[in-house]
């Protein structure tokens, strides 16, 4: 029996609400799968956990420590039913490798110059753009994930795989436990052009 939580982190418009949800749709149509998807921002809504705005990066802050404990109790409730089922638990949002409880963080990368054009798309101001393509090239999502989980945490550059690439990745890491380690998605040049 597989019983795993994963969490699914990044970079914004690096892809996780879509493949957390491609995930989520195809297990949990398969008769041995039990599969929760639990959305960090629903669950900073739902439980009134945003703390305020920061005035100058003009974002929510979220209670990281309320997340994590409104996460863990959702966790603990899951892992209590249907015992006789593979199950698996998906955390997906930017801040859920700062939560605990993960058995394997996945980071989703994306090189920034594909990037800029999803964030973009989605109407991201010029300064927040700047922001999250420095923050990607740096991996920081990837770094805070490794402080938090060490060999736990995976990376995978999606640049240039479909979502079913990424999913077939994210299958192996969770039933075989193979491992993407930090650090071999590489996009220190970015910064170095600039």
């Amino acid at each position: 029996m597989i019983n795993k939580t994963i969490f699914i982190s990044g970079t914004p418009c690096t892809g996780k609400t879509t493949i957390s949800q491609i995930l989520f749709d195809k297990l949990n149509l398969k008769e041995n799968w039990y599969v929760k998807l639990i959305k960090t921002n629903e669950l900073a809504f739902g439980n009134d956990l945003i703390l305020g705005r920061d005035p100058e990066k003009d974002y929510k802050i979220v209670d990281i420590e309320n997340l994590d404990k409104a996460f863990n109790n959702q966790k603990n409730e899951f892992f209590k039913q249907n015992k006789n089922k593979n199950k698996l638990l998906i955390f997906e949002g930017h801040l859920s490798h700062f939560c605990s409880g993960a058995d394997k963080v996945i980071i989703l990368r994306a090189h920034p110059d594909k990037l800029k054009i999803r964030l973009s798309d989605r109407n991201y101001t010029s300064s927040k753009i700047n922001e999250n393509l420095l923050s990607e090239a740096l991996a920081v999502c990837s770094v805070e994930a490794y402080e938090k989980y060490g060999d736990n945490t995976c990376e995978i550059d999606v640049t240039d795989k479909s979502p079913e690439d990424v999913l077939d990745i994210i299958c192996k890491i969770i039933c075989h436990d193979l491992s993407y380690p930090v650090g071999e998605v590489d996009f220190i040049e970015w910064v170095l052009k600039k």
